[in-house]
This record gives structure tokens, C-alpha cells and sequence, in this order.
């Protein structure tokens, strides 16, 4: 008997049908919604997810995958499968292509490409209403922490820079084909820009200076940005904010971070 085929990218298709549905009835779709799916596979979440929503543009980059999945909803008006890479795909442009708005988007997305995907995604934050992906549960851990986790970090503020995020579920090895070694878990984002009125322009410079500040996790932030703005400079800079020389960059809030930013700018 062959072995049985493994998905080509890392990639761990969904295969129970009752978390299929929990995570379908779980995502805040409108009958209107344009739902751009990255990464659909077999289709085994296309298919739920345009019961729900108006619209289904699912970008896959496998393309036998994605020959597959137009043959299997060929009939379906409302879903259109684009062979292409959700890295290079303009989210805002796609949504103008189709006369939309604004979309909601979903994906189960491939552990190893996880943080660049979320990255590119943010960038078209304010085309996107909503989102919700299924990652691993590490990476969840990491996207939802808080200041003073150990898990917070430079993604923990990327994420919150633009959305308020929670994992909703926990998804175990088993739901997926072939199990992965680690559990996942379903994150939704809901879209809360931080700080509205900066331009984009001011927070590529703001998320620039955060991976300064967790270059190295260990080092407190005068080691960290010492370099570049001199250890004197931070240390003042801290001094003003209340703010102990001793400091790591995960006790920082992201108003703190901010704000430091702000100084040490000056």
C-alpha cells in the first residue's frame, strides 16, 4: 500500500467535521461580508463559510490544490478560487476589485509563515472589518499576551497595534490530517487601531523601534537601545516615564512603548 500523500508547505488540513462547524458558527460573519480564505486546501472550510458569508475569494498557493478546488465549486457563483500567494496579494485591491468595502478574513495557516502572513495582513488593516485564523497554540499564546507575560513580545504589539484579539477555542492534533505534533487554537481579531491618527508611515517607525526594544528578550532597554540612542539618553527617557533603568520591554505597555518612542525621538 503507497503511503499516503502529505500536504506540500507545512500545511495540516482540517479534517474533523465538528470543529469544521464550530469554528464556521463561531466566526462573526455578515450575509454581506466579502471572505477572503487564505490557504483552503481540499475546500474542507470553503464550502461553510460561504453559507455564511456573502462572498468567498479563497487564495491557495498550491495549484494542483487550487485546479482541485475550482472543479469542486465550478457550480458555486458565490465562490472564487485564486491560485496566488497571500503574501503578495493586496488585500485592499482585491476588495476594490470586487466592489467591496471592507472583508472579513480566515485562514488556517501554515505553522512556520505564521507571524509574516499576520505581518502583511496588518498592513491592510484598515480594509479588513475582521479576522480570524487557526494557529498554533504557542503563536496564539504569543499573538494574545499581555505586558509582564513572558510570552509578549514584538507580535504581541504588532497584533495589538491594530485589533483587540482572543482565542476563542482550543483545537487538539487530532482534528487536523496528518496530526501535527502540537495543539492549535482558533484566534479572532477584532479590528481597534490603537492609535488612529498616526500615519503609516508613524507606526512602520514605532513597530522599527518595539523590535529594537526586544532585540534580546533577556537584556533590560538601556542595553537594548543604548546603542542607538545612548544609554544616558534611555535612561532619561525611563526616568520620565516613571519607568525603572532595570526595565525589559515586555514590562512596557504599548502606550508606554509609545511614549518612550516619542522621547527618545526628541
Amino acid at each position: 500500500m503507497p503511503p499516503a500523500r502529505r500536504p506540500k508547505l507545512g500545511q495540516h488540513f482540517l479534517a474533523s467535521d465538528g470543529y469544521r462547524r464550530r469554528i464556521a458558527s463561531a466566526l462573526p460573519l455578515r450575509k454581506d461580508d466579502l471572505l477572503i480564505e487564505i490557504g483552503p486546501g481540499r475546500g474542507a472550510m470553503t464550502g461553510l463559510l460561504a453559507e455564511r458569508a456573502g462572498r468567498v475569494v479563497a487564495v491557495e498557493l498550491d495549484t494542483a490544490l487550487a485546479s482541485k478546488l475550482r472543479e469542486k465549486y465550478k457550480a458555486e457563483a458565490r465562490i472564487e478560487i485564486v491560485a496566488g500567494d497571500i503574501l503578495t496579494t493586496d488585500i485592499a485591491a482585491a476588495c476594490g476589485d470586487r466592489k467591496a468595502e471592507s472583508c472579513f478574513v480566515f485562514g488556517n495557516l501554515p505553522y512556520y509563515i505564521t507571524s509574516p502572513i499576520i505581518h502583511h495582513l496588518l498592513k491592510s488593516a484598515e480594509t479588513i472589518r475582521g479576522m480570524a485564523v487557526l494557529v498554533q497554540r504557542e503563536v496564539a499564546d504569543r499573538i494574545t499576551a499581555k505586558p509582564g507575560s513572558r510570552d509578549y513580545g514584538y507580535l504581541s504589539v504588532l497584533v495589538r497595534l491594530h485589533t483587540e484579539p482572543r482565542i476563542v477555542m482550543g483545537i487538539p492534533p487530532g482534528a487536523f490530517s496528518p496530526p501535527p505534533k502540537v495543539h492549535s487554537a482558533l484566534v479572532e481579531f477584532a479590528m481597534r487601531p490603537r492609535f488612529p491618527d498616526w500615519t503609516s508611515r508613524e507606526r512602520t517607525a514605532f513597530l522599527e523601534f518595539v523590535q529594537h526594544c526586544f532585540a534580546q528578550k533577556r537584556k533590560n532597554l538601556v542595553n537594548n537601545l543604548g546603542g542607538q540612542y545612548g544609554k544616558a539618553s534611555v535612561r532619561e527617557a525611563l526616568e520620565n516615564l516613571r519607568v525603572p533603568h532595570s526595565a525589559r520591554a515586555e514590562e512596557l505597555s504599548i502606550e508606554q512603548l509609545a511614549a518612550l518612542h516619542s522621547l527618545l525621538r526628541e
